[in-house]
């Protein structure tokens, strides 16, 4: 709940002018006073204040504004996404080349790339193989991104992360 006019419940509150002059310490009632006086709002900007903090403002604009202001934060967001891959531990070579195009390019746009190495049937006795190939693969993509998540075997299927380099 916004601590606006009537729900602001503090006492005594230190109160702000719109040009940002303090008036100084009123009992609540005058504030809210000096707030109707100009037709504008009084709102608590810091009520954690010793003693809270309350700017008299048009509350409408003052809320569109900071509307307008997340949304501009948000735009400038950058949300990560992690693309997967699928490897096979006998892989051949033109099947690594086209996954590491594919890896190079998401990591370029900044997004995060998760290999995935499943070892079926007899290919989990053979974890060598499958160690050189998921190396390789790292190997390639160094230049690209950095390692976040070492190759581990969980189960049957090693997994590796690999998030794009700072820039």
């Amino acid at each position: 709940m916004e601590l606006v006019n009537e729900n602001i419940r503090f006492k005594e509150v230190l109160v702000i002018d719109t040009d940002g002059e303090k008036l100084g310490i009123m009992l609540r009632r005058e504030a809210l006073e000096k707030a109707f006086e100009k037709n504008l709002d009084l709102f608590c900007i810091s009520p954690n204040g010793k003693p809270p903090v309350c700017k008299i403002v048009d509350y409408g604009k003052f809320r569109f504004e900071q509307q307008k202001k997340a949304k501009e934060a948000k735009k400038k967001q950058h949300v990560t996404e992690v693309k997967s891959l699928r490897i096979s531990p006998v892989i051949d070579k033109h099947d690594f080349d086209t996954k590491i195009n594919h890896a190079k390019k998401w990591l370029e746009q900044g997004n995060k790339v998760k290999a995935d190495m499943r070892f079926r049937g007899r290919f989990i006795t053979r974890l060598e193989v499958g160690k050189k190939v998921m190396n390789s693969f790292i190997d390639e993509l160094k230049d690209y991104g950095t390692v976040e998540k070492r190759p581990k075997l969980e189960g049957n299927t090693m997994t590796v992360v690999i998030g794009p380099k700072k820039k």
